[in-house]
């Protein structure tokens, strides 16, 4: 079914020594593009911000169906021991994006001997997935228009699964996820008089213990919440100033985007309330927000069909991830589904440094989306 797979994995491992964080994927972009010109898309769309699009028009009215891949890498040190080891200090693809790529340029591969019979196949390299700004991006302009696709569909591969399981679930796939900034400003002092400043540590000590008492870390509760401190910073190492400014961030989950909404409003709100108790200067920023990924059941259906076709395993999870996934704007917007691909149980776990893409992965991935648009753009191959 794919035409020629160790080109994949040739692509694959050369992405991967060449990794870009999140909004600088530049080399990223050009390199697929260059790949993607070879298998005689309709067109290319360039979007801002080095997002990129193939577009396989059949020319006939039918189906607009998007397959999305992510573009940007991690700032992690690669310490793997592999020949196509990261040449970038400090930067890596250990969440798998350089395999989702490899994929959906199987798909391209593919396509350009097999074109759409009806409807529209996009191709969409989406950037700054990790950073939960990419696809907002896409959306914003106005190229993006001209697609109004009728369904979306994506992956990700998940260690700890069984090697080539289609891991799926109904309704929330993962999490709504916002990290909070909060800024306390007071006065200086000496450390020998701190009553003659507003030192802002008894402020962020209490912020710290709400955000304790908020967390109801129960997955299997709907009302599942998690609000983590992950930085924290007050005043100087200067042993004779008592501190005058201070700040600390947390990172806040929901199964749900109201869920996540009312949790944010109540951090923000306790947060003011704390520095107007204690005459403080408060700001407050977030950052990195992701919306619950929800999945509409007419797209599962297609999984589990595709699925069925392979004969892969199957796993339907009893909750969402708790991780948050950019594909979640589009899947709030259209019709589709994300769906996990089991890496193997012995597989080092995402974000780790010592993960690396399983290539073995691709053929599988590839073929699930294959699978996927035949159910939309090839109707004498689905008779068959």
């Amino acid at each position: 079914m794919i035409p020629n797979i160790q080109s994949l994995v040739k692509l694959r491992r050369e992405l991967h020594q060449y990794p870009e964080v999140s909004g600088e994927e530049e080399e990223t972009s050009r390199r697929i593009q260059s790949f993607l010109e070879k298998q005689d898309p309709t067109k290319i769309i360039e979007f801002q911000k080095h997002g990129l699009a193939a577009v396989y028009d059949s020319g006939e009215e039918g189906k607009t169906v998007l397959i999305r891949a992510d573009l940007d890498a991690l700032p992690i040190q690669d310490t793997n021991r592999t020949k196509h080891l990261s040449k970038v200090e400090g930067v890596s693809y250990k969440c798998g994006h350089d395999g989702h790529m490899a994929m959906v340029c199987g798909v391209a591969q593919w396509l350009a001997e097999n074109p759409p019979e009806v409807g529209r196949v996009v191709l969409l390299f989406q950037p700054a997935e990790e950073t939960g700004e990419g696809a907002q991006w896409i959306l914003d302009d106005p190229k993006f228009e001209k697609i109004e696709p009728d369904f979306v569909f994506a992956l990700h591969n998940l260690p700890r699964f069984p090697k080539h399981a289609i891991v799926y679930r109904h309704g929330t796939f993962t999490a709504a996820v916002i990290s909070l900034i909060v800024k306390y400003r007071g006065k200086t002092a000496h450390a020998g008089q701190p009553d003659s400043g507003l030192n802002p540590s008894g402020a962020i000590a209490r912020l710290l213990m709400a955000s304790e008492e908020k967390t109801h870390n129960v997955p299997e509760d709907d009302n599942f919440q998690l609000v983590t401190p992950v930085y924290a910073e007050l005043g100087k190492k200067a042993y004779g100033t008592s501190a005058g400014r201070g700040e600390v961030h947390f990172t806040l989950r929901a199964w749900t985007t109201k869920k996540m909404k009312a949790l944010l409003k109540e951090m923000e709100q306790t947060a003011k309330e704390l520095a107007r108790n204690e005459g403080l200067f408060c700001s407050l920023k977030r950052v990195e927000e992701f919306i619950s990924n929800v999945n509409g059941e007419e797209a599962i259906d297609v999984l589990l069909n595709a699925a069925r076709e392979h004969e892969y395993e199957t796993i339907e999870v009893d909750r969402p991830f708790r991780w948050g996934e950019d594909f979640g704007r589009l899947s709030s917007k259209y019709r589709g589904a994300m769906f996990g691909l089991g890496a193997g149980e012995n597989t080092p776990d995402l974000h780790n440094p010592d993960y690396d893409f399983p290539d073995e992965l691709i053929e599988t991935g590839t073929g699930m989306f294959i699978s996927i648009l035949k159910q939309f753009n090839f109707p004498e191959r689905r008779r068959k």
